[in-house]
């Protein structure tokens, strides 16, 4: 029994070890997997780091334009063209972040703009924006731009006040104004022999401010408007307005409006026997406006901010580039300045960062600086010091330089 007992004893005392052994491999075991397991996680993590490292921070700019509606030609070359800038960026290996363009519709009026600029405003994610083709859209929201502080480069609107109505520091223009426009416009035209103005412009802030500026311009020059009329850009029928500006036969028919508009009054004109030549402004410079009239565009004249697009520093580059991409519509007239705004807002984020306030500060320093539409200066105001005004004519349904032109050769005559 003794030897039983011991015999028992020892085989519990193994038993107990072999237990206590098969345990322990257990906990090895598990401990052996946390640790691959945290081994595992770090690995993941590292991979994570290095991938995010890898791949720059996005930033949003905004486009605002109008994309849809009677002027959208415009607005679709200039988000075209505000598109090109970005992705030719995001090419390059030497730039510090991605950039993504936000494109908003406006559709060029006040109320439709105020809701977009105070959408992108609010926005804390979109850290500047290249804004406004139309004039009346663009005074209607420099205030939520700067309520918001968000800093933008207006790249079309060409109404003084935009600019010079306020104080706002994030407000700034690449293109120039109707000012100047206005004065090459009236004295090239004295020079040309006219000396009579019936003028037509839209009741908008565009169309008042071009009226406002010829009138001055022509005060100081041996010209004299006979009668000037209002009307709605939206309205059809001009037959009114027409049939009293035949009565006072002027030699030049003015108009100060955008191309829908200006394409119905110069059909208009044709059915009530009307030759007097048409003098529009920047705002018919478009495909679109020949497009309209057909040949009824032949010898109409209108006066651009800036060189020809083919003419300008970078011009070449930017028409190869847009060409390269397929857009499925034209730059038009201002598709360099949306691209050179776009290229400029993104110099100053690579050099500052994306923040909203150095950003507007520091396009407020810009001197020089070196865009396809030549060098930008921002005076107090934040307006580019471009003093050149282009002289158009339609010719062979084209827009032609005057001074590359048949008319400007005396192959062919406005008159």
């Amino acid at each position: 029994m003794v030897v039983t007992r011991a015999a028992g004893a020892a085989f519990f005392m193994s038993v107990k070890i072999i237990e206590l052994t098969n345990f322990e491999k257990r906990i090895l075991l598990m401990l052996n997997t946390l640790k691959l397991l945290k081994v595992f996680i770090f690995l993941i993590c590292c991979a994570c780091l290095v991938s995010c490292s890898e791949q720059p921070e996005t930033i949003k700019i905004t486009f605002i334009g109008p994309l849809t509606g009677g002027v959208s030609a415009g607005g679709l070359g200039g988000r075209n063209s505000a598109d090109l800038a970005v992705s030719l960026r995001n090419q390059s290996p030497e730039t510090k972040y991605k950039y993504e363009l936000v494109p908003l519709d406006d559709e060029c009026k006040p109320n439709i703009g105020v809701q977009v600029a105070t959408k992108a405003a609010a926005d804390k994610n979109i850290v500047a924006g290249v804004t406004h083709y139309c004039s009346a859209v663009a005074m209607g929201t420099v205030d939520v731009y700067h309520k918001f502080g968000l800093p933008v480069i207006v790249w079309g609107a060409v109404l003084p006040d935009i600019t010079y109505g306020n104080d706002h520091p994030e407000i700034h223009r690449v293109n120039g104004t109707m000012i100047n426009q206005n004065m090459v416009a009236a004295e090239f035209m004295i020079a040309q022999g006219f000396s009579t103005w019936a003028v037509i412009h839209d009741t908008t802030d565009y169309g008042k401010g071009h009226f406002k500026y010829f009138e001055k311009a022509l005060i100081e020059q041996p010209g004299a408007i006979l009668g000037t009329f209002g009307v709605n850009p939206d309205q059809q029928d001009f037959t009114a307005e027409l049939t009293k500006i035949k009565a006072l036969n002027p030699e030049v028919i003015y108009f100060g409006g955008l191309a829908p508009t200006g394409v119905r009054i110069r059909a208009q004109m044709d059915k009530l026997g009307m030759s007097q030549v048409f003098q529009g402004t920047s705002g018919i410079v478009s495909d679109a406006f020949i497009d309209g009239v057909g040949d009824l565009a032949e010898g109409v004249l209108a006066f651009r901010e800036g060189a020809p697009t083919e003419k300008l520093p970078g011009g070449k580059m930017f028409i190869q580039a847009y060409q390269a991409r397929g857009f499925g519509e034209p730059a038009e007239a201002y598709g360099a300045f949306a691209f050179a705004a776009t290229d400029l807002i993104i110099d100053v984020i690579e050099k500052v960062g994306p923040d909203r306030n150095l950003i507007r500060d520091e396009l407020n320093l810009t001197q020089g600086h070196e865009s396809i539409v030549g060098p930008v200066t921002f005076d107090s105001h934040g307006q580019n010091t471009i003093a050149l005004i282009t002289k158009y004519v339609i010719q062979d349904s084209s827009w032609v330089l005057w001074e590359d032109s048949e008319y400007a050769l005396g192959k062919r005559s406005l008159k």
